[in-house]
């Protein structure tokens, strides 16, 4: 693994800590630096998009996201430099709150806080450059294909997105990992001729339910229980 690549690693991991164990004991810190539309678009604090990818909900959010942040790190930081690691983690980062504010902009009071979005982008990194990889959970032996993982994963989003599944931030995770497909394909333009195939069966179909939410809502937007 390249030495630049895990210890900015380290240094994100670290920071994660830091800033949301300060959250678990301050309340007042939490709601200043999370997720918020209303402070987002009603006061223009903008910093949020940045700083809540710093925050987690709880200890076990904090060390699934540090796990596999760090283990798909290893695989990407064999092939990329520390510019361009540094430019996925914090364009996936990004990329998933702004499409979750985008989503979210009539919700005001939609909280959101972990580097899920972040972490999602150098996982899909992962599996652009490792299609042919596999993928495997705690306490699930069961290794999955991570071409097959990555399609399973745009699938769920998608669902999540539409149906609210669980409390999570399906926008985050969504734009996330198709940031972090996009950007690996600009830095290695060669996977775009090599992984034409799973460039479009992951871009594609979130592509076209992001239209379809933008222009049809009434069609894919999230149902009302």
């Amino acid at each position: 693994m390249n030495e630049a690549v895990e210890a900015f690693t380290v240094v994100l991991m670290v920071a994660n800590g830091i800033f949301s164990f300060r959250g678990f004991s301050n309340r007042l810190f939490l709601e200043k630096y999370l997720f918020h539309v209303r402070s987002i678009l009603g006061r223009n604090e903008y910093y949020r998009l940045f700083t809540s990818g710093f925050l987690h909900a709880n200890i076990p959010h904090l060390i699934f996201n540090m796990l596999a942040l760090y283990s798909f790190s290893q695989g990407i930081g064999r092939v990329i430099g520390i510019l361009d690691f540094v430019l996925i983690y914090f364009g996936s980062l990004l990329a998933g709150n702004i499409l979750a504010l985008q989503i979210q902009r009539n919700n005001p009071e939609y909280r959101a806080l972990g580097a899920s979005g972040a972490v999602s982008g150098v996982i899909f990194a992962s599996i652009l450059m490792y299609p042919h990889g596999s993928i495997s959970f705690l306490f699930f032996p069961i290794a999955i294909p991570s071409w097959l993982f990555g399609i399973g994963f745009i699938a769920v989003s998608i669902y999540g997105i539409r149906t609210g599944l669980g409390n999570l931030g399906h926008e985050a995770h969504l734009g996330g990992a198709i940031a972090g497909v996009i950007i690996s394909a600009m830095i290695e333009p060669r996977l775009l001729s090599t992984r034409l195939w799973l460039v479009a069966a992951l871009v594609i179909p979130a592509a076209a339910y992001l239209y379809l939410l933008i222009k049809r809502p009434d069609l894919v937007g999230r149902r009302r229980r």
